[in-house]
């Protein structure tokens, strides 16, 4: 995140029970560089102009429309004007979302899968859930009222559903074979040129064929694995040095910047926040 302006605001929480998160936050300026999650997005606009670049398309939410987006696809965001925008967002695990729609569509085989056919949805039913299931896992009633407002959530999405599959991302052989090579080699000092000499390839036409199927150039998707795998250490309570070190940064700096620019947030706030633990261990 660059550019930060002084009535810039984020705040976080999670629910340990469903590991959902709960982020909501203003900007006047820009507000993320480009990178994915492994979650499920569901957010609403509250206020201003927000604009966002995703599926090869830019998208302007204004107040009360819905922000819908798969695991995976590549996102920034940032103010449409001076004004700046407000917006409510939830991430949601998809193992437990997976669950929760299979439950109430009674699908009891677990495949019931969501997909989304627009980015952007007027669904004021939906927007509304949204911001009653946030403030549930910002400031809960009750765990019963928690569950049940997200429970809400996942229903909504269900009944809007795409077709399972038509979203996915359908990448050339060559870039689909690049990303698995990163995603299992994520914390080791991979180079460009390895990368396309395995492929039998070069470099340029390698880079070509990965940012116009992800939104991201090779490297670029490296860094955002590791942050990715490096959230996952936060949440259990390992220190951002140890994440950073066993996620393939160069030192505990890089990996803030970084994790700064994707998410708004520190490193060690983040773990605080879905942990309560103290920002470093006793002696």
């Amino acid at each position: 995140m660059t550019g930060v302006h002084p009535k810039d605001w984020l705040s976080f929480a999670r629910d340990p029970q469903s590991g959902t998160e709960a982020v909501r936050a203003c900007f006047h300026n820009h507000a993320y560089d480009p990178h994915f999650h492994d979650q499920v997005l569901v957010g609403v606009t509250e206020q201003g102009l927000q604009q966002f670049r995703c599926r090869r398309q830019l998208h302007r939410s204004t107040p009360g429309r819905v922000i819908l987006m798969e695991p995976g696809e590549t996102h920034d965001g940032e103010a449409g004007a001076s004004t700046g925008f407000t917006y409510a967002m939830l991430y949601f695990d998809p193992a437990w979302l997976r669950d929760a729609v299979a439950l109430y569509a009674g699908r009891g085989d677990g495949r019931a899968v969501l997909g989304f056919p627009a980015i952007l949805a007027d669904d004021p039913r939906l927007a509304q859930a949204i911001g009653a299931a946030w403030r549930q896992v910002a400031r809960p009633d009750s765990r019963m009222a928690r569950e049940a407002a997200l429970d809400a959530v996942a229903a909504l999405l269900w009944r809007r559903r795409n077709p399972a599959g038509a979203t996915a991302i359908r990448a050339p052989r060559m870039a689909a074979q690049a990303r698995a090579i990163i995603d299992d080699c994520f914390d080791a000092d991979l180079g460009l040129q390895d990368l396309a000499l395995e492929l039998d390839t070069d470099r340029f036409r390698l880079t070509r064929a990965f940012k116009a199927a992800y939104g991201l150039a090779p490297h670029a998707y490296l860094v955002q694995r590791r942050l990715s795998r490096a959230r996952q250490m936060l949440v259990r309570g390992e220190m951002p040095a140890a994440a950073a070190a066993a996620t393939g940064f160069a030192d505990q700096s890089h990996f803030g910047r970084w994790f700064r620019r994707a998410y708004g947030m520190t490193p060690a706030a983040y773990r605080r926040a879905c942990t309560n633990l103290p920002d470093s261990l006793p002696a």
